[in-house]
């Protein structure tokens, strides 16, 4: 059985919008291996934006949102396997893979960035979600 961590339902994330999705913060399948959802500059507890136009403060608690999911997961950073980066311009790039670069710091994952023309909201400058495998504990 997968655990389903932080549910939540998109007609209370994006009422303006008129969705009705059951979703969740992070997956934990098989015991061991861990998505996590997509992480915007957006407190995890308030919902309130943080870093509105500065990405570097937005891939900042996007990296604190992974490392707390993570943990409510059982898991670390230390265990992240794939990174996706997707930032709406180019030119932050340099910023932001500083900042994922400090949390990251001797993990080594596997990493893809994107540029995308925008992101859920128009504040959101950095979308970052991460897979993790907990290794077996022998």
């Amino acid at each position: 059985m997968h655990t389903r961590i932080r549910k939540f339902n998109t007609r209370d994330t994006y009422p303006e919008q008129k969705l009705d999705n059951d979703l969740c913060q992070a997956v934990v399948a098989r015991g061991q291996t861990v998505f996590v959802r997509g992480q915007v500059g957006q407190d995890l507890d308030t919902a309130v934006n943080v870093g509105i136009g500065d990405p570097g403060a937005q891939a900042e608690q996007a990296m604190a949102n992974i490392a707390k999911l993570l943990g409510e997961a059982g898991a670390e950073l230390a265990h992240v396997c794939k990174i996706t980066i997707y930032l709406t311009d180019p030119r932050f790039r340099e910023t932001v893979y500083r900042v994922v670069g400090r949390w990251l710091k001797g993990v080594y994952p596997v990493s893809t960035g994107l540029v995308v023309s925008a992101l859920a909201r128009p504040e959101w400058l950095v979308e970052i979600d991460v897979i993790a495998v907990i290794p077996d504990r022998d």
